[in-house]
């Protein structure tokens, strides 16, 4: 499933600018998406870091609707590679939220 055919959109956060939030009912373990863009080497603002097969890292500058996902210490969301799932059930108009790793460990 791609960010296209997905019950997701962009808007106003209420946690911090844009955000990604349910359309429609999300059932826990739907896969989302997929986070998409071109392969970087480079860090930056909408960076998604993807642990391979072989433990190496490899960088997605995202370019879909998935790049305004917000973090929270408490996620509905998680992936697993660049394929987001819900990791509970999502409410139409709920924002999609997902942890940013250990250096966001203390960040709400």
């Amino acid at each position: 499933m791609t960010n296209e055919a997905t019950p997701i959109e962009a808007r106003a956060s209420t946690i911090h600018g844009r955000g990604c939030f349910a359309t429609i009912p999300i059932a826990a373990g739907e896969c989302i998406g997929e986070y998409t863009g071109q392969l970087t080497t480079d860090d930056g603002t909408y960076v998604l870091w993807v642990e391979g097969d072989d433990g190496e890292f490899s960088g997605i500058d995202g370019d879909g609707v998935l790049r305004w996902l917000n973090h929270s210490t408490d996620p509905n969301v998680e992936f697993d590679g660049p394929q987001l799932f819900a990791l509970r059930d999502i409410e139409p108009d709920e924002e999609l939220t997902f942890h940013y790793g250990e250096a966001w460990a203390d960040v709400d």
